[in-house]
């Protein structure tokens, strides 16, 4: 199982390596020592963790849909010409982007400072690892 060092764990969960740290002295998260003496979290419980304390923004289109990978954010920029548009939104820690036509932009009053969620519904979800044994150790 990977073992994830405390640096690391923080980066992934957006905290700092402190929060981390309380969060292992309040027994929120197990620690281990690695070869090096150095204290790791086991990737799984990281991951069993991240999810548990997942806090994405509420949606508020109150829409049912099949799409799993929906994310609330801020509109940060619209670049449109006469027929299409770049939307960038700010969805947590994450830029999201998508093009659409200028006129969709306009029918959903889409500018820098409004709430929008992107909804993904994808066919191919391309994933990748660091280079190497496959561990971020």
């Amino acid at each position: 199982m990977p073992k994830i060092r405390i640096r690391d764990a923080a980066a992934f969960l957006s905290v700092s390596d402190d929060t981390v740290r309380r969060w292992i002295e309040a027994g929120s998260l197990p620690v281990e020592t690695d070869a090096s003496n150095r204290k790791v979290v086991d990737g799984r419980a990281l991951a069993e963790f991240a999810r548990a304390h997942a806090n994405p923004a509420a949606d508020p289109s109150r829409v049912e849909r099949s799409a799993r990978n929906r994310f609330v954010g801020l509109v940060t920029a619209v670049q449109a010409d006469t027929v299409m548009a770049q939307v960038e939104l700010q969805c947590g820690p994450f830029r999201v982007v998508s093009l659409m036509s200028s006129e969709a932009v306009r029918e959903l009053g889409l500018e820098p400072g409004s709430v929008a969620v992107a909804v993904v519904k994808a066919t191919t979800v391309i994933v990748e690892t660091p280079g190497g044994s496959g561990s971020a150790a």
